[in-house]
């Protein structure tokens, strides 16, 4: 009798859930590119590592209709798939947002009903590529955050596609060198923002509790990570998004979205503190209001208006 290794043993269940709901627009926030170590979108779905408190684990969801079929592989399977429903937005309540005094918002909510804020509830592996996007464009972090997880991760448990791999524990980014982190382009200041983090990262992942309500949580989340250096208001509210499914959360001082709120509210670019005057009618469900905005599609032109709403319903 042959025995299964736990990388190779898979567990499957199905989530019906209650309601509207795109896997593609829900758990798009945890994309860090096409070829990404962590989340792949392939023809056959939705690939995702996580490095969960009981170990690596390899989740691949299929939406098929108003059903979602998923696999989990490794020592977390177990943690992973009894997370799915909060991953794919359970406890995201859209019900009391009132879009009445923007048309355009009204419609792409129409148009998108199955948009919902992700809850992964690993707060430092968000943290991670948080820290790296500081202050350099998106395609230099990326490219970091593929060089670190691939060296110093592990392989993917399952059949997951090539080159997934399940990010490092925090013991393990303490041990990268310097000159590791200075060649996938990483400045002293980032790197020690990371390594100090990952001395705390057991009291990170504290601030997820089922006894508060997300604003409450992610407040205290946000608080705990902005006591420690070289995290400010920008990555807080990038972690709780993702992590915590943070309603509110608002990436202030982010290099594109003051003027993408701006160009969808007024049809003109605006600063920060012109960002959060206009998001203030939404306060408590502005990161509800920032995602519709994003997946309208609009942004600051480069020559002349291109305004697209995008139709998720159908992905």
């Amino acid at each position: 009798m042959t025995t299964l290794a736990a990388s190779d043993t898979v567990l499957r269940s199905s989530y019906r859930p209650r309601h509207p709901l795109s896997v593609s627009a829900t758990l798009g926030p945890l994309s860090r590119g096409v070829d990404g170590p962590c989340f792949r979108r392939t023809a056959s779905g939705s690939w995702l590592t996580l490095r969960t408190p009981i170990g690596p684990a390899t989740l691949h969801l299929v939406q098929r209709n108003d059903e979602i079929d998923v696999a989990a592989w490794g020592d977390g399977a177990e943690w992973a798939m009894d997370g799915i429903p909060e991953l794919l937005g359970s406890r995201d309540d859209w019900d009391d947002l009132d879009l009445s005094r923007s048309p355009l918002l009204t419609e792409v909510r129409r148009r998108n009903p199955g948009l919902r804020l992700s809850r992964n509830r690993l707060v430092f592996e968000m943290l991670v590529p948080a820290v790296l996007e500081q202050k350099v464009t998106v395609v230099e972090a990326w490219r970091a955050w593929r060089r670190l997880v691939r060296r110093h991760g592990e392989p993917a448990p399952g059949p997951a596609p090539e080159g997934m791999t399940v990010v490092p524990a925090p013991d393990t980014w303490r041990l990268v060198p310097s000159w590791e982190w200075h060649e996938a382009g990483v400045g002293p200041q980032r790197s020690d923002t990371a390594v100090r983090a990952s001395r705390v990262a057991d009291a990170l992942e504290r601030t997820l509790s089922t006894g508060e309500d997300l604003l409450q949580e992610s407040a205290t989340a946000s608080a705990r990570l902005r006591s420690l250096p070289g995290i400010g208001v920008w990555t807080a509210a990038e972690v709780t998004a993702r992590a915590h499914g943070n309603p509110d959360a608002v990436s202030v001082g982010d290099y594109h979205l003051a003027s993408t709120v701006g160009m969808a509210l007024t049809g003109s670019p605006v600063d920060d503190d012109g960002m959060l005057e206009l998001l203030a009618p939404w306060e408590g469900q502005r990161q509800r209001v920032v995602r519709l905005i994003l997946a309208s599609g609009i942004a600051k032109p480069r020559r002349g208006p291109r305004i697209t709403i995008q139709d998720h319903r159908r992905h």
